[in-house]
C-alpha cells in the first residue's frame, strides 16, 4: 500500500526487452538517487508513476530495477521509455497517511484537458472514460500518475467525466505532473472505498431481486 504523496522524482535511465519476445515485457532501469534506498531490498514494492513494482536488482549509487510486464505495459502510460518518474516506498505499519490509502494498481487511463494558471496554482482538468466515471465524487480522492489529489469538479457527458484538480505550486515542484500538457493520458487509480461501496451496493441489489 501506499498514500499517494510522493517521495522523489526519479528517472527511468534506460529499457531493454526482457527475453521471450514481444509478449515478455520490458525491465526498467531507474535513477532515485533523491529516494533513500537505504531500506529497501529485493523484493520490495516501490510505485512508479502510480504503478506498484516490485525491485528486482538494487545499484549503486541510489538506482534499481524493476520488471514490467506486457499486461503492465497495456495498461499504463510512462513505463515504456526514458523519462521522468513519480516514486514512493510502500508504506510501514506505523507510517502517517498523509494523502489516502493507495494499492499502486492502476485502473485506467484518462487524458489531460486542460492545465491552466489560476492565481499561484494550477488547474488540471482530465477526461476519465466511463467505466471509471461512477467512482469519482466532488471532493473525493482519485490518483493521478500516483500523486493523491482531490477532485474539485466533476462533469458527466455520455462518454464519462471530466475531473477538476487543483494543483497547488508544492505539488508542481516536487512531482512529475508539472510535465502535463493538453492530451497528455495519465495514470488513474480511484479510491479504494469507491470500489467497495459499489460492491456492496451491487450484492445488495442482488439480494433483492
Amino acid at each position: 500500500m501506499f498514500t499517494g504523496l510522493v517521495a522523489a522524482v526519479g528517472r527511468i535511465v534506460n529499457v531493454e526487452s526482457l527475453p521471450g519476445g514481444a509478449q515478455a515485457g520490458v525491465r526498467l532501469d531507474i535513477d532515485a538517487s533523491d529516494l533513500d534506498l537505504r531500506d529497501v531490498g529485493i523484493g520490495d514494492s516501490i510505485a512508479v508513476q502510480g504503478a506498484c513494482m516490485t525491485v528486482v536488482a538494487l545499484q549503486s549509487p541510489g538506482r534499481f530495477q524493476v520488471d514490467v510486464s506486457q499486461e503492465s505495459l497495456s495498461r499504463t502510460v510512462g513505463l515504456d521509455r526514458p523519462g521522468e518518474v513519480n516514486l514512493e516506498k510502500s508504506l510501514c505499519v506505523g507510517d502517517q497517511i498523509g494523502g489516502h490509502l493507495v494499492s499502486g494498481h492502476v485502473d485506467g487511463l484518462g487524458t489531460v484537458a486542460r492545465f491552466e494558471p489560476i492565481g499561484e496554482s494550477r488547474e488540471l482538468a482530465v477526461r476519465v472514460p466511463r467505466d471509471l466515471a461512477r467512482y469519482l465524487a466532488y471532493k473525493g480522492s482519485v490518483t493521478v500518475n500516483g500523486v493523491s489529489l482531490t477532485v474539485n469538479r466533476v462533469s458527466d457527458d455520455a462518454d464519462g467525466c471530466e475531473i477538476s484538480i487543483n494543483i497547488i505550486p508544492h505539488t508542481q515542484a516536487v512531482t512529475t505532473l508539472r510535465n502535463l500538457r493538453p492530451g497528455d493520458r495519465v495514470n488513474i487509480e480511484i479510491d479504494t472505498i469507491a470500489r467497495y461501496v459499489e460492491r456492496m451496493l451491487t450484492l445488495s441489489g442482488d439480494a433483492r431481486r
